[in-house]
């Protein structure tokens, strides 16, 4: 047997548990399991610093409240089964509610990219075939990520786009212009007690080409002051 003096051995490290790991012995080789994890901490540095670069590491947090909610209202509107994942179909008709009419193809890639299998039912006695990649129409898509992907699209909107979708709630009929009947029917239907003159007074203060009504520029100027 070798004598133990042949081999010095090294002191005891101490545990880093901020790294998950020991740390590396100078000028000496890890072993794999070591470097295997070593690589796995810089590559998800790598990618927490290329997500803070890009300003998306939490989106939703760069949202107003009201925001926010207007975005898991949507959510919960349409998925109807309650179980915090929607379909193609939900997540087409979700995302319209909030303004983004996405095509087809892109609303598909959408769901391949961050997507999650459907579960079989429960009763079903045989396991589904695997595949390499399960049809579209049987992901569903998790509130986590529809948060995060409609936090993404808010935040890169025009501001202006903003202010025309909120013109268009008041212009009933696609008049291109908001007048003294659309400012009572909004009145009445958020529950304001305003009166004629009030309401006349509104139109006026803002009509700046006196054809009695706001249209769209006088609107956008209105909400960029």
């Amino acid at each position: 047997m070798a004598s133990s003096s042949a081999h010095p051995s090294f002191p005891p490290r101490p545990y880093n548990p901020a790294l998950g790991k020991l740390p590396d012995r100078s000028g000496g080789f890890a072993p794999p399991s070591t470097a295997q994890a070593r690589e796995t901490a810089r590559l998800e540095r790598q990618e927490r610093e290329r997500q803070e670069r890009e300003g998306q590491q939490d989106p939703m947090a760069r949202l107003s409240e009201e925001q926010r909610e207007e975005i898991n209202e949507a959510f919960g509107l349409f998925d109807l089964d309650r179980d915090k994942r929607v379909d193609y179909h939900e997540l087409k008709v979700a995302m319209k509610a909030l303004g983004f009419d996405v095509p087809k193809a892109e609303l598909v890639a959408i769901l391949r990219e961050h997507g999650v299998p459907s579960q079989p039912p429960a009763s079903s006695s045989h396991p589904p075939p695997t595949t390499s990649a399960p049809h579209p129409t049987r992901l569903l898509l998790p509130l986590p990520a529809f948060q995060h992907l409609l936090a993404q699209r808010i935040l890169a909107r025009d501001p202006r786009d903003e202010i025309l979708r909120a013109f268009e709630l008041f212009d009933e009929g696609g008049k291109g212009k908001i007048d003294l009947a659309d400012l009572r029917r909004v009145a009445r239907e958020l529950g304001e007690g305003l009166g004629e003159e009030e309401l006349a007074a509104m139109i006026d203060e803002f009509d700046l080409d006196g054809d009695g009504a706001i249209d769209r520029e006088e609107f956008v100027g209105i909400c960029l002051q």
